[in-house]
């Protein structure tokens, strides 16, 4: 059987039509997935968002429980307490300092570091925070400064960290709020 060149001509175009769906296909099959990881990331942004949303929500919780255990914690610990204030923030020279619950009285101010999990590097950070704090709250120049932190949940060794560094450690214990730092400890005088 004889092949006309009429024959092999249209045999040529049929493959370029196939390889033209074939690209076509592909072009389409590159545009869906591009859809989809545009869809995907709409929804780890706005996953992303209800999460930070819910940690802030968390934390101002824990805040919420450990601001008014702080007068009968303190108290306990020869610490009158006088005021206690939530996110109290000051600003110097371009730059700010909060402090997450401040617990005052005539002769002490005790700033409060709260996270729903305490890890070693927030511990870090707060140290970073109570040096600066005279610098940022001058008024209380004259009283001694002492620090704590304070969480629902402790990484392991954050604790201990944070109880050589000088600072009370608070966390959870049952319904209430307990410092578990020894009837001994001596807070460091920032």
């Amino acid at each position: 059987m004889d092949t006309t060149l009429e024959e092999v001509l249209d045999l040529f175009k049929q493959v370029a039509q196939a390889q033209q769906e074939v690209v076509q296909a592909q072009q389409e099959t590159e545009r869906k997935f591009r859809e989809t990881d545009r869809r995907i990331e709409q929804v780890h942004k706005q996953l992303s968002r209800e999460i930070g949303n819910l940690g802030g929500a968390w934390g101002r919780f824990v805040e919420n429980m450990v601001a008014p255990a702080c007068e009968t914690l303190f108290l306990d610990r020869g610490i009158p307490v006088h005021q206690v204030s939530q996110r109290v923030k000051k600003r110097l020279d371009g730059e700010s300092l909060e402090i997450d619950i401040l617990v005052l009285n005539q002769d002490h101010a005790l700033a409060v570091e709260v996270k729903s999990k305490l890890s070693v590097q927030d511990v870090r950070d707060f140290l970073t925070d109570l040096a600066e704090f005279r610098r940022f709250f001058p008024e209380y120049e004259q009283k001694q400064v002492y620090g704590a932190v304070a969480a629902m949940d402790i990484e392991e060794g954050a604790d201990k960290y944070a109880y050589r560094q000088g600072l009370f450690v608070l966390t959870q214990s049952g319904e209430s709020v307990s410092i578990l730092n020894s009837d001994e400890f001596q807070p460091k005088n920032w």
